[in-house]
């Protein structure tokens, strides 16, 4: 049975779940789906054409769902959408899409800490963490299980891969390659993400594979083109090798250097 408290305003036509728990002064628009199980709380805003997955949780104050904060929006039906099991703190705003890409989409299993900010079209995969006060330009795409340090500003079109973590207060202006750690100014590779790859049971085989490649990429005087053939060449039964080449294939804005 569903708790909704007294002070709550909930639209006429917003559907809600099994076990749904929605908080004190906390604002509900219609056309909102709200999934089983899902725990809303206190001063809460959640807008039109949203719809939140099973077990997640929201924080006071969050707003998912407003428009964008862009001046090319011109009021076009479009969505948000928030996966399961996933955690909003407080005061965390997600925009929703613009007509571009229709949707602001954040997977399962998702972390955004307190203050952060998910702009328009942006697409977030499943175990994606945004540590306090991320601030992420419209039409990122931010590959499953990325962590992004606090204070991280991402500009927009972005992409950012796999398994990778940016470390805290940087500027990402280019796309950061799976499985590494980015970090300095300007942001640069430095290394694998061997302590995330080992928390998620990479074999050591396969994370001296990726050594090796990233050798390739980063320290051996190759420019991306050289690095990409040489890739193909070396590492044919690689399915981490074979991610690391596709991303490099559809990077528009060009990667961080070394």
């Amino acid at each position: 049975m569903s708790e909704i408290h007294s002070t709550a305003i909930v639209g006429d036509k917003v559907e809600i779940g099994e076990n749904v728990k929605i908080g004190p002064y906390s604002i509900i628009e219609d056309r909102v789906k709200i999934g089983d199980g899902v725990e809303i709380k206190p001063y809460v805003n959640i807008l039109a054409n949203t719809e939140i997955g099973p077990e997640t949780q929201i924080f006071q104050n969050a707003v998912i769902g407003e428009i964008p904060q862009d001046l090319k929006f011109k009021g076009e039906e479009t969505r948000t959408i928030i996966g399961s099991n996933t955690t909003i703190r407080e005061s965390v705003t997600v925009n929703r899409g613009t007509k571009d890409r229709g949707k602001t989409v954040i997977g399962d299993n998702c972390l955004l800490m307190a203050y952060s900010h998910v702009a328009h079209d942006c697409l977030l995969g499943d175990s994606v963490i945004l540590a306090n006060s991320v601030g992420l330009g419209g039409h990122v795409t931010i590959e499953d299980w990325a962590i992004l340090g606090g204070l991280v500003g991402v500009h927009q079109f972005v992409r950012i891969g796999r398994h990778s973590i940016i470390a805290g207060g940087y500027r990402v202006t280019k796309d950061v390659p799976p499985y590494i750690m980015a970090a300095e100014e300007p942001l640069s590779y430095r290394g694998l993400n061997v302590v995330g790859l080992k928390r998620r049971d990479f074999s050591s085989e396969k994370r001296r594979t990726l050594k090796k490649a990233y050798k390739k990429l980063y320290r051996a005087g190759n420019n991306v083109s050289e690095a990409k053939e040489k890739l193909e060449n070396n590492f044919k039964d690689s399915e981490e090798v074979e991610r690391l080449l596709e991303f490099l294939e559809n990077s528009e804005r060009g990667i961080i250097g070394s």
